[in-house]
């Protein structure tokens, strides 16, 4: 599939900001066999001071800039034409969970794709028995991880309602786990401390979503604003497997990867810091367009 990605991040502040420093992590990713970034631009508004480009630890490009002189909004604007290939799971080759410890034994690399990075507690995501309780609720004899990883996606997208109103950013994964509702952000946070809980490597996708659905096809939740997803280490021959629990199914041609991380804070889209005073407002619209 090949898309032309339009992204808007808007930000009006109630006293205008001075001394912004920010960093952007927005243009998709080029990945092997999955994904291939042709143009991609980010323009900023007002024009920064000082802009510079840079790689973080888990390998995604980013972009830090610093508006000095007040100034009472902030837009940023991104175009990219990505191709996305097909990469649908075709057999599970993963083990039972209880084999998983050896082969993450297995594993001597620390390199950003390292299942050793997705086990333990990250910046917004730490042990909570209340979710462990729910993950064993779900775990069955025998089953193997990609299994259990995708029972859990099942019964997330089914205990949990979309609710654009019930969560924001900064909601944490055991108050939206006890409300049952929120977004995407909330659904992927439950299940990686879900999967963690269980021994399981897990991680956060930040990216885009298809807004027009193919023809005969519900319209998926979560298209008009960046989208976030699950990634799972399902073992030495499998590897690293996606899985949407927003609308329950594997990340396909829909789904368009910005960055990976441990959760949301690896890769936020954009954050930073500035000197003001009173609230601000955000806005968002992102439009996904297959090219025809």
């Amino acid at each position: 599939m090949l898309y032309d990605l339009s992204l808007h991040m808007g930000y009006s502040y109630d006293w205008p900001a001075s001394g912004a420093r920010h960093i952007m992590r927005l243009l998709p990713l080029s990945l092997p066999d999955r994904q291939r970034l042709i143009a991609g631009s980010i323009k900023v508004s007002p024009t920064p001071d000082e802009q510079s480009n840079f790689t973080d630890f888990f390998e995604h490009p980013a972009t830090s800039f610093m508006v000095r002189a007040p100034h009472e909004k902030l837009d940023i604007r991104m175009h990219a034409r990505v191709q996305v290939e097909s990469h649908s799971i075709t057999a599970d080759f993963s083990p039972v969970l209880a084999d998983l410890p050896e082969e993450i034994a297995c594993v001597w690399s620390l390199k950003p794709g390292s299942p050793h990075h997705f086990l333990g507690n990250s910046p917004r995501l730490i042990e909570t028995p209340i979710i462990s309780e729910y993950a064993q609720g779900v775990v069955q004899p025998r089953l193997t991880v990609l299994e259990i990883a995708t029972a859990l996606c099942a019964a997330i997208h089914k205990d949990f309602t979309y609710d654009a109103e019930a969560t924001n950013v900064d909601t944490t994964p055991i108050e939206a786990f006890r409300l049952k509702r929120g977004v995407c952000q909330d659904f992927s946070h439950v299940m990686i401390q879900a999967l963690r809980s269980l021994g399981i490597p897990a991680g956060y996708v930040s990216g885009f979503l298809r807004t027009i659905p193919p023809p005969g096809k519900e319209r998926l939740e979560g298209a008009d604003a960046m989208h976030a997803w699950v990634r799972v280490w399902c073992g030495e021959t499998t590897g690293w497997v996606e899985l949407d629990p927003t609308n329950n199914i594997p990340a396909g041609t829909d789904h368009i990867v910005v960055g990976y991380g441990r959760d949301y804070s690896d890769v936020a889209p954009v954050i930073g810091v500035l000197k003001s005073y009173g609230g601000q407002r955000a806005v968002q619209a992102v439009d996904v367009i297959p090219v025809k």
